[in-house]
């Protein structure tokens, strides 16, 4: 699995903790910025990220910025894209197993780093369900039309 990882300057401590929990996980990522605490538009990264996930670049992607919102409400305008923000473990889960969410959003200023961790954790451990789930991801893709 490659996952695709960004942030603005509000998400950067938050991404630089969940780079080191994937590298001592292994797991592959490419890192899309942004590289400090400096001002930067998180529209800019979350397109970034977003568009290698839908172009199969990255297989996932996870994208931090102060509360999660603007960085979601970006991703998803990108098409294939099913960005979800989520706070805790379960919302996490469901988001995989019911809406084969293919981006994770968080945000800095709302949750601290273990929790971070544990959400990603069982994001990128939690398949796709199927079965009646995907008439009803079928119908969100069918709203890009």
């Amino acid at each position: 699995m490659l996952v695709g990882i960004g942030s603005d300057h509000g998400g950067f401590r938050l991404k630089e903790d969940i780079k080191q929990y994937l590298q001592e996980q292994g797991i592959n990522f490419t890192d899309f910025g942004t590289c400090s605490t400096d001002s930067v538009d998180y529209p800019d990264v979350s397109r970034e990220v977003a568009q290698a996930v839908a172009d199969g670049k990255c297989d996932r992607g996870i994208i931090i910025c102060g509360t999660g919102i603007g960085v979601s409400i970006a991703a998803n305008k990108i098409r294939g894209i099913r960005a979800a923000l989520c706070h805790d473990v379960y919302s996490a889960q469901m988001s995989r197993e019911h809406n084969d969410a293919n981006i994770l959003t968080m945000g800095e200023r709302v949750i601290g780093m273990g929790l971070a961790r544990a959400i990603v954790e069982k994001w990128l451990a939690t398949e796709f369900a199927g079965g009646r789930h995907s008439r009803r991801v079928c119908m969100i893709a069918d709203l890009e039309r």
